[in-house]
């Protein structure tokens, strides 16, 4: 039972992902050249998380994915997820990073995420991210209250995002699915939504 359970979380996670990416590719797409660099990233984080989710649901059909599955669920809670609350934190606060920046940005959470996986320390670091992300998103919502969309977007993406955090240990993979899949719909709104916050101009002084 337990092995199904993983599977159509997997599942679910893959087509949350997956269906986040698209609507967010669909922004980038209508962004102007100053948001390219982060909805990229965006899209990144969710592509990695839906292969995850594709890469679970393989092993649960019977294929030998034991050792791509590992790296990808490091990749998505250390590299993934955290990618994703920045482009969030970015759009809520209109900062227009240039894509160096998000180069550099990029880079460093690649070398924490190797760095950590060497050193053995995976576990906390990964507790660390998960908690920093949930926070990011959260806030970004709230940087916009109070348009009430925007705020509760954030907090539920941020609130569905906290307990998937290995607070003592690994939690189970399903239910780690089937958070994340919860957490990434709303996250996708709340980006595209803080994009066309900002693409929208400022209403004119009275007098």
């Amino acid at each position: 039972m337990s092995g199904v359970a993983l599977t159509l979380s997997a599942a679910l996670l893959a087509l949350a992902a997956g269906s986040s990416a698209l609507a967010v590719g669909r922004c980038r797409r209508q962004a102007g050249e100053a948001e390219q660099a982060a909805l990229f990233c965006a899209l990144l984080g969710l592509t990695l998380t839906a292969a995850l989710g594709c890469s679970q649901a393989a092993a649960g059909l019977g294929a030998d994915t034991r050792a791509l599955t590992s790296w990808l669920q490091q990749a998505t809670l250390q590299l993934g997820v955290p990618l994703l609350a920045l482009a969030c934190l970015a759009g809520a606060r209109g900062w227009q990073w240039s894509r160096p920046t998000w180069g550099r940005l990029l880079l460093g959470l690649c070398a924490c995420f190797e760095l950590a996986r060497q050193a053995g320390w995976s576990a906390p670091y990964a507790l660390t991210l998960a908690l920093a992300s949930a926070l990011l998103l959260a806030y970004a919502g709230l940087v916009h209250w109070p348009e009430r969309r925007i705020a509760l977007a954030g907090i539920a993406a941020g609130a569905l995002l906290l307990p998937s955090a290995p607070w003592r240990g690994p939690i189970d993979a399903a239910l780690g699915n089937l958070l994340l899949a919860l957490a990434l719909p709303p996250a996708a709104l709340l980006l595209r939504l803080c994009q066309r916050s900002a693409s929208q101009p400022a209403p004119a002084a009275a007098g």
